[in-house]
């Protein structure tokens, strides 16, 4: 089957990585992608010839698409830089060891032009439900955290979301990200998420795991207070209360959207973000997170957002950020 997708602005590259041969036994990352992607677009120019796993039943086929912005960090006075962020994570991903029972491909890249946010969210969003609509696992490399806003677009415009189902909203951030602002950033994506739902006459279930209260004011806590969001603080997040918190949220919906800012870990594991967190979430509470949502079977849309490669050390960041898609597409 071939799509076309007239909103993605860059399209997909052949990835590379380390090459250990071409048995199954020697998947990575980058044979994997490569191999879908070129069924995918009617075998692309260049593209390997390796067979791609064979489908599992129930196991959707996962589908990459970057976000090229950092327009929403700039407007809200961060450091800017992760529109580099896609194919940092690309390059992270790529020589990982292919472990995973679905397809995979690449998809390309919706890229922010210059100060016109507002139209590459929209594109975005409509390339993601696209995806949805034909079946897919949609994961999203951002891209700042307006690109969570952009996601919601598509996941909203889904089928099932459309028929009614229960969306429920999950962060893992150190910030709620509700800024009441006049122009949108990377500050403001879920107030917007919360007026938009309103507008839909559907209830806004949003959650947030590792809230640094130093990092966020009392007007911010105000307005959570006031939509009703359930939220851990950083300094709480051991691994049962976390367990317990995500249980409670995903037994009150039907299918879920999962954003990771990845300064919702410490400095020390994601130094590569906009703002590095002082305390942050242990990175095994994070990804034992990653690996509750995954296997509760109701993970409909994943992105990850605010890695900034001019600020990493070594890739670590891009590396983590890496590993926890990995975990995701378990």
């Amino acid at each position: 089957m071939s799509f076309q997708f007239p909103d993605v602005d860059v399209p997909p590259q052949p990835w590379t990585g380390r090459f250990d041969g071409d048995g199954p036994g020697h998947r990575r990352w980058w044979q994997a992608v490569n191999s879908g992607s070129a069924s995918w677009q009617g075998e692309a120019a260049g593209a390997p010839s390796i067979e791609p796993p064979s489908p599992v039943p129930g196991r959707k086929p996962a589908a990459l698409l970057g976000f090229a912005s950092d327009e929403g960090v700039r407007r809200n006075k961060g450091r800017t830089g992760a529109s580099a962020a896609p194919a940092a994570l690309r390059r992270a991903l790529g020589p990982l060891a292919f472990h995973l029972d679905r397809a995979v491909a690449d998809v390309g890249d919706v890229v922010v032009s210059g100060e016109d946010l507002e139209a590459g969210q929209e594109r975005l969003g409509r390339a993601v439900a696209a995806l949805l609509d034909a079946g897919h696992q949609t994961v999203v490399l951002g891209g700042g955290h307006e690109t969570a806003y952009a996601s919601y677009l598509g996941v909203a415009a889904s089928p099932a979301v459309q028929r009614g189902q229960r969306l429920g909203v999950l962060n893992l951030d150190a910030h709620f990200d509700l800024r009441d602002e006049a122009i949108p950033s990377s500050g403001t994506p879920f107030l917007q998420m919360a007026r938009a739902e309103a507008d839909a006459g559907r209830e806004f279930r949003y959650a947030v795991v590792g809230i640094s209260e130093p990092n966020n004011t009392r007007v911010l806590f105000d307005t959570a207070e006031k939509l009703g969001v359930q939220y851990l603080l950083d300094e709480d997040c051991d691994a049962d209360r976390v367990r317990d918190f995500v249980d409670g949220f995903l037994a009150d919906i039907d299918v879920l959207y999962l954003t990771i800012d990845l300064d919702v870990l410490p400095a020390a594991a994601a130094p590569g973000v906009s703002a590095p967190a002082a305390y942050g979430v242990p990175l095994p509470v994070i990804s034992a997170v990653c690996r509750q949502v995954a296997q509760s079977g109701k993970l409909l849309h994943l992105d990850v957002a605010e890695l900034n490669p001019a600020f990493d050390i070594d890739g670590r960041t891009a590396r983590t950020a890496a590993r926890l898609v990995d975990t995701l597409l378990r």
